[in-house]
């Protein structure tokens, strides 16, 4: 297994200390012959940023791989995903316990996430500076 997560994409826009890259992300599933007539198969463009002290070699249109460690990745799930779904169903048990309405429960879990997510986008900068990507090479 590699110890780093890499994606080819194209150069979109360069900026000050700043370079977004346009990268299509797919499901693994995405190259079968049918997959266009599967829903479980897609893709997604994503533009990500990246931070680079030498952002002035990249020119838009330029073809990029852009990589991140596994660490990093596993930090982001964690936060995009795995702590989410840890406050949803914890408030969902305990306003069940609590109230012993099914409703207010679902209710109380998914709202839990808001001030979660609130959160996340406050921290957004700090979260930034250690889940980051790198440009690894160009073709």
């Amino acid at each position: 297994m590699s110890s780093k997560i890499s994606h080819s994409g194209v150069v979109e826009k360069v900026s000050e200390g700043c370079v977004t890259v346009r990268i299509l992300q797919a499901s693994a599933c995405a190259a079968c012959k049918v997959a266009g007539h599967c829903n479980a198969s897609e893709s997604k463009e994503k533009l990500v940023e990246v931070r680079s002290d030498r952002a002035s070699d990249y020119r838009k249109g330029q073809q990029v791989v852009v990589s991140a460690s596994r660490e990093v990745a596993n930090q982001a799930l964690l936060l995009g995903f795995g702590v989410p779904f840890v406050v949803m169903v914890g408030v969902l048990f305990v306003v069940l316990r609590l109230t012993g309405n099914e409703g207010v429960a679902a209710l109380s879990g998914l709202g839990a996430l808001v001030p979660y997510y609130v959160m996340l986008w406050l921290l957004r900068e700090r979260i930034s500076r250690r889940v980051s990507f790198y440009i690894e090479s160009n073709y």
